[in-house]
C-alpha cells in the first residue's frame, strides 16, 4: 500500500436541528399551551489520535467528509437527537494546517482534539411561552455547522533521524540496531517511505530510529524524492548522518558530508514559515562513516584525518560486521540523556 504522509480535506459539522412548533392538543385539556420540543445540536469535527495508524490512508480516497446535522424538535417538549460527531483517526504526529497554512492542531499527544463544533440546535416555541405570550408560534431554525478545507500533515515521531546519500546503509543500520527489515538492495533509492524502529540501550532505556529515504544533492529542486520526506525528522532531537567511505560510491565522502548539509539548510530556507519546530540543520549530528569494512586500516585512517581536519568528529562502523554499532548506541543513548536533564 502507497505510504500517505499528506491530505486535503474538506470537513463540515453538522448542523443544528430545527425547533418546533407545536401546541399541546388532548382531551379534557383545554388551552394546552406550547410544547415544541428544541432541536438538536450538530455533530462536532473532532481529530483523535491513535497508534492502529501510521499514515494517513483512510483518507487517500476521502476528501470531503461531515459531521451529521442534530434532528428536528418535536411535539410534547421532545428535543432532538443530537447529530453524531465525526471523528477522524489519525497517527500520532500529525499536524492540522488552514487555509492560510496556519497550525490549528498539532497532534504529539494523546486526546482527542475539537477541529470544527456543530451547529446548536434551534429553540422550540414552547422555550418562548411568557406571560404576555401564552401561545407563541415561532420557533428557532437550528445554527449551520462551521466548515472549512485542512491540510494534514504526517511526521512521524522518532528520537532519531537517519540521514545521508542512497545507498549509504541507513536501512541496514536500522535493521542491524532493530527489529526493524526495511528493504535492502544495491541501487538508489531502495527506500521510499520512511520507517521506524526501536532500539534497545539497556533494560531502562530505548529509542525511536527513523530512517528517511536518501537525499542527493540538488533535493532542494526536486532532483530525486526531493525534500518531501524530511519532514519526518522534524521531531527528532539527534540526526545520525550516515556516509559511505566505500570506494564503490564514486563520491567523496567529505562532499557527500557538505551536500546533504547543504539540502538541510535549503528545506530551513523553503519551510521557514508556519514550522513551528527547531531548523534540521541546527540539530544535533553525530557523523557516520560506514562500510568501513571496505578499507584497509591506512585507508580509513586517511579519511578519518580529511574529516577532522575539517572539524568534523566522526565515527567509523560498519552495519553489515555490527563494527561499532554498541559504542554508536550509548553515544545516542547519551545525547539523548543529556538533552532530557
Amino acid at each position: 500500500m502507497k505510504f500517505i504522509d499528506e491530505v486535503n480535506l474538506t470537513l463540515s459539522s453538522g448542523k443544528g436541528g430545527k425547533g418546533c412548533v407545536s401546541f399541546r392538543r388532548e382531551a379534557f385539556i383545554p388551552r394546552g399551551g406550547p410544547d415544541g420540543g428544541d432541536g438538536g445540536r450538530g455533530g462536532d469535527v473532532i481529530v483523535r489520535p491513535t497508534h492502529r495508524l501510521n499514515s494517513l490512508n483512510p483518507y487517500r480516497f476521502k476528501r470531503i467528509l461531515c459531521a451529521k446535522a442534530g434532528n428536528s424538535g418535536e411535539g410534547h417538549k421532545r428535543k432532538g437527537a443530537d447529530g453524531e460527531d465525526l471523528v477522524l483517526e489519525v497517527p500520532f504526529g500529525t499536524r492540522i494546517r488552514n487555509e492560510q497554512a496556519e497550525i490549528v492542531v498539532d497532534i504529539s499527544e494523546p486526546g482527542d482534539h475539537l477541529l470544527l463544533k456543530g451547529g446548536r440546535g434551534g429553540k422550540g416555541n414552547f422555550f418562548f411561552r411568557s406571560s404576555v405570550n401564552q401561545a407563541p408560534t415561532y420557533a428557532q431554525p437550528g445554527e449551520g455547522g462551521e466548515e472549512g478545507r485542512f491540510l494534514f500533515e504526517l511526521s512521524l515521531i522518532a528520537d532519531v533521524g537517519l540521514i545521508g546519500f542512497p545507498n549509504a546503509g541507513k536501512s541496514s543500520l536500522i535493521s542491524s540496531l532493530s527489529a526493524a527489515r526495511p528493504k535492502i538492495a544495491d541501487y538508489p533509492f531502495t527506500t521510499l517511505s520512511p520507517f521506524l524502529g526501536v532500539v534497545t540501550v539497556d533494560d531502562e532505556r530505548s529509542f525511536v530510529l527513523a530512517d528517511i529515504p536518501g537525499l542527493i544533492k540538488g533535493a532542494h529542486e526536486g532532483v530525486g524524492l526531493g525534500l518531501h520526506f524530511l519532514r519526518h525528522i522534524e521531531r527528532t532531537r539527534l540526526l545520525l548522518h550516515v556516509i559511505d567511505v566505500s570506494q564503490f560510491s564514486g563520491r567523496d565522502p567529505l562532499q557527500d558530508y557538505h551536500d546533504i548539509l547543504g539540502e538541510l539548510e535549503a528545506y530551513d530556507e523553503l519551510f521557514a514559515e508556519n514550522r513551528g519546530v527547531e531548523e534540521l540543520s541546527k540539530k544535533p549530528q553525530l557523523v557516520l562513516l560506514n562500510k568501513c569494512d571496505t578499507l584497509t586500516q591506512e585507508m580509513l585512517d586517511e579519511v578519518e584525518a580529511k574529516f577532522s581536519s575539517a572539524g568534523v568528529q566522526t565515527l567509523s562502523l560498519s552495519a553489515v560486521t555490527r563494527f561499532h554499532l554498541k559504542e554508536l548506541t550509548f553515544q545516542v543513548a547519551e545525547v539523548l540523556f543529556d538533552q532530557t536533564r
